[in-house]
């Protein structure tokens, strides 16, 4: 089956509120196997607009990532939030199809111009 991943953009705007909804959301990503691959870090806006957060987590299928998300025990952790983010969040199947590899032959260079 294909995995199912959460997408989130977020900027936080009441810090506690935004504490007591991340000490509370564990439970709901444990029980539909969800795994954070990425929350926080580092990165460099080079497209668009960018939020000051972003997170990615994995679930065993897109499915898991659509009941953890329609679940009552996430939506308890959501409400912890109490308005204090605003965020976009997609929940998304992944890719499983072919890849670009190293075998590949490289597209022909274009000469610089005289």
């Amino acid at each position: 089956m294909t995995k199912g991943y959460w997408i989130a953009r977020v900027d936080v705007r009441d810090e506690a509120a935004y504490k007591d909804y991340v000490a509370a959301n564990g439970a709901a990503f444990a029980k539909f196997g969800g795994r954070f691959l990425i929350r926080g870090g580092r990165y460099d806006a080079v497209m668009g607009q960018a939020r000051s957060r972003n997170v990615v987590i994995e679930f065993p299928t897109y499915e898991d990532a659509l009941a953890c998300w329609n679940s009552d025990l996430y939506q308890q952790a959501k409400a912890k939030q109490r308005g204090g983010v605003e965020a976009e969040i997609l929940v998304i199947e992944g890719y499983e199809g072919p890849q670009p590899s190293a075998s590949e032959p490289a597209p022909p260079s274009t000469p610089a111009s005289e």
